[in-house]
């Protein structure tokens, strides 16, 4: 009892010189996370600031020669005198190319999210996870390889030739389908694009969809809705947030993709109506001219990539106020 007492006077008696030491030291840590966690962040702004800076430094030499009318002239002649650049072309096969992968992979991706969820049985799940998971890690490279010397034969041998016999005629998608059948062209491209975003897509549909609370599907299905059902009036209305976010997040990938798109889609300036045409997207142009560009043309390559910059900001931009729209209105 006298040694316990002893030890009592002596934590007594050290108590609060120890409090302040201890609060002193997480005093000192939460401050120092504070300013670690501010510097992170402010950081990201700075690079971002920095791009935007250097990127305006390089492309100003064509802005001054070529002004506004960069964006509507179709011709790319850096080798005349003097260099004929326009944007026109590559942002035509941007756009083209990122609308079309994203018809094809949405409605594709939020179907394997669906059936993975909702239908597919248990010891199938870790194998088709497993595959979409891979793909999403597959180099773009191996994806232009294999659509360049397998997918694009293909199409240009068996698919393309049937299209173009079965909307031969007809007004408007006649030439939209129109031939020749060709190894590079603009479906091509963005068919490997949708199977590049797919993986996207269908992950954040799987985890935001697991998110929807099993009471309100169980009450559903109790009232005798179909699996259809359920998912169109409670899965997809309680997550469509988090479903658009994943879809913007893939178009961004799409519309800056570059190695892939490049082997495939043959790098022809010109825009063509029909989508079995070569064309080339600001990212391929990038790409493929860059080493050997300088002076103008190499200032002409910058300003394209300032435009993908502006081009995916505003659709980031456009996505984040959407889903602002729709937060705001679910709260309502």
């Amino acid at each position: 009892m006298a040694e316990m007492a002893v030890e009592s006077d002596v934590m007594e008696a050290a108590g609060p010189y120890d409090r302040a030491r201890a609060l002193s030291a997480f005093k000192f840590g939460d401050v120092t996370f504070y300013w670690i966690t501010r510097a992170c962040a402010i950081s990201v702004l700075l690079i971002l600031g920095g791009i935007i800076v250097s990127l305006i430094i390089g492309a100003w030499p064509a802005i001054q020669e070529y002004g506004a009318a960069f964006l509507w002239t179709q011709r790319w002649a850096p080798s005349a005198d003097p260099p004929v650049l326009g944007a026109l072309g590559p942002v035509y096969g941007t756009l083209i190319t990122s609308v079309i992968a994203m018809a094809i992979a949405i409605p594709v991706g939020l179907g394997i999210a669906v059936f993975l969820t909702e239908i597919c049985p248990l010891w199938l799940r870790r194998p088709i996870g497993l595959a979409i998971e891979l793909l999403a890690g597959i180099p773009s490279i191996i994806y232009g390889m294999w659509g360049f010397f397998v997918l694009g034969p293909f199409l240009a041998n068996n698919f393309q030739p049937f299209m173009i016999s079965m909307f031969d005629g007809v007004p408007v998608l006649g030439t939209i389908f129109a031939g020749p059948p060709s190894y590079l062209s603009l479906f091509n491209a963005s068919l490997i694009l949708a199977i590049m975003v797919l993986p996207f897509i269908t992950a954040i549909s799987v985890d935001v969809f697991k998110t929807v609370p099993p009471v309100l599907k169980e009450a559903a299905y109790g009232v005798g809705c179909t699996t259809w059902e359920v998912v169109r009036n409670v899965v997809v209305p309680y997550t469509r947030v988090g479903v658009i976010g994943g879809i913007m997040l893939a178009l961004g990938r799409a519309l800056g993709e570059t190695m892939a798109v490049t082997f495939i889609i043959g790098n022809s300036f010109k825009i063509q109506s029909s989508i079995f045409a070569p064309g080339t997207t600001i990212s391929a142009a990038i790409a493929s001219e860059f080493a050997e560009s300088d002076g103008l043309h190499q200032s002409g390559l910058i300003l394209l990539g300032l435009l993908l910059f502006v081009l995916t900001f505003c659709v980031l931009a456009a996505a984040r106020l959407m889903l602002m729209r729709l937060e705001k209105k679910a709260g309502n």
